[in-house]
């Protein structure tokens, strides 16, 4: 589920201003939480959802089908799927202000220093960085 989360300026991020997303944190996302913007997914069909307790905001390195991305955590939720097996997933916010929903097996956490992740996220905001 990938999803627009933009505010005012874009809702984008860039390396030195990532800081400034505000994570949902402390409860499990609803259906009016994604439609009001305060969060970036809710799941519904699910046993025993909790939030994750972890630092948000958090620069993470993204592995998706076309490759690694940077991005932003501000979400963390951990739900039973209907098999009984445990997922924790992540709401992410792109360089470009869009949204998407990843396990937490498909991302690295890292530091805003990463010198990848710093600039994955250039090369994203500025793709004729990337021809550098």
């Amino acid at each position: 589920m990938n999803d627009n989360l933009p505010d005012e300026d874009g809702g984008g991020f860039d390396a030195e201003d990532w800081i400034r997303l505000k994570p949902f944190v402390g409860a499990v996302a609803t259906l009016d939480d994604v439609q009001a913007r305060r969060a970036v997914f809710a799941l519904g069909e699910t046993d025993d959802p909790r939030p994750i307790a972890m630092d948000l905001p958090q620069p993470v390195i993204w592995w998706d089908e076309d490759g690694e991305q940077a991005a932003v955590a501000v979400q963390a939720e951990t739900h039973l799927g209907p098999d009984g097996e445990e997922m924790e997933v992540l709401g992410l916010i792109l360089p470009d202000g869009g949204g998407a929903v990843a396990l937490m097996e498909d991302v690295d956490l890292v530091d805003a220093t990463d010198p990848t992740w710093r600039e994955l996220v250039t090369n994203a905001i500025d793709p004729a960085a990337a021809d550098d």
